[in-house]
């Protein structure tokens, strides 16, 4: 099968499209090197892919429909995994218009090459922010979702929008998979995980946001992996999935994990929450087991103990150290 993916060398996007190369797939990788975070992880990213030949890349912008449509032109596209958008609950407080219109222009320009080239199966990629402050725990696929309390929140949950109108106008089969807070080897350095481990490792003070009370259903990046082989097995109509451990670890946890299993202590600089940042997610994953066959296996220490480790194995590259 040939599959596109959208944001290939992000944290996840290069993690898929390996698995995928391994399963027989060729795939398609599209990335614009977005300078959320430097150049040199993305390229990380990319080199086990870059070594196969089954893996064709362009780099270009999802915005881009004049590219968009020559890479469906002269690429027998079968199924679109797409990952690529301006990502982070609390970068996206400042930059509205641009998240906008790279995560919601950027997903119609998306639906538009695929509906011209003939292309009607798609995975997007949700998140568990679309749950805001949800009261009612664990969250369920069910649950109203109106009340986004940041832009990044809201224009996923405009994404699924989108994509229930070209199921319901154009036929397609979509899958919405929202993600519960994705971790492992070669997770953003922006995220909690691995920007706690580095300045542990660095002997420099923790951002520590409120009480430490606040907690979220980490997910390891296998796991996802997981859930998204089982989703694209089971495309058709509209349909939409939790992906989650449906554990919850909170802010004090997580932080005394990273120091077991880094052997160093921490250095915490308390702060109040920060806007935009949800207080617990919780994933229900009871649909998503029982229609899709998602089965996610990691316990959380042993997830990090595979983050630390490709840490230390690429933090000379990373961090010139």
């Amino acid at each position: 099968m040939n599959i596109l993916i959208t944001g290939i060398a992000g944290f996840i996007g290069s993690h898929v499209g390996e698995h995928f190369i391994k399963s027989g797939h060729n795939i398609i990788g599209i990335d614009n090197f977005d300078d959320f975070y430097p150049l040199e992880f993305k390229e990380l990213n990319l080199t086990k892919l870059n070594q196969s030949k089954q893996f064709h890349f362009y780099k270009a912008d999802i915005r881009d429909s004049k590219t968009l449509n020559k890479i469906f032109s002269s690429a027998k596209v079968e199924v679109v995994v797409h990952l690529a958008a301006k990502a982070g609950v609390r970068p996206s407080i400042d930059s509205i218009a641009e998240y906008y219109d790279v995560n919601v222009n950027g997903t119609v320009s998306l639906l538009e090459s695929m509906r011209k080239h003939g292309v009607r199966k798609m995975l997007f990629a949700s998140s568990s922010s679309i749950y805001g402050n949800n009261l009612k725990v664990p969250f369920s696929e069910t649950d109203r979702v109106d009340n986004p309390i940041s832009p990044y929140a809201s224009t996923k949950k405009s994404g699924e929008l989108l994509c229930h109108v070209y199921y319901h106008l154009y036929n397609f089969d979509i899958t919405c998979l929202r993600f519960f807070t994705v971790y492992g080897p070669r997770q953003r350095p922006d995220l909690a995980i691995h920007k706690f481990t580095r300045l542990i490792d660095e002997g420099m003070p923790i951002p520590f946001y409120g009480d430490g009370s606040s907690s979220r259903d980490y997910t390891y990046i296998d796991d996802i992996i997981c859930g998204i082989n089982c989703a694209l097995n089971h495309l058709g109509g509209y349909q939409i999935f939790n992906l989650g451990e449906s554990k919850v670890i909170n802010l004090k946890e997580l932080v005394k994990i990273i120091e077991n299993t880094f052997g160093k202590k921490a250095n915490l600089n308390q702060l109040p929450l920060q806007p935009g940042d949800v207080t617990k997610t919780y994933a229900d994953i009871s649909k998503a087991k029982s229609e899709i066959g998602y089965n996610p296996i990691y316990d959380f220490e042993t997830g990090i103990s595979e983050f630390v480790k490709w840490y230390n194995n690429n933090k000379s590259i990373l961090y010139n150290k």
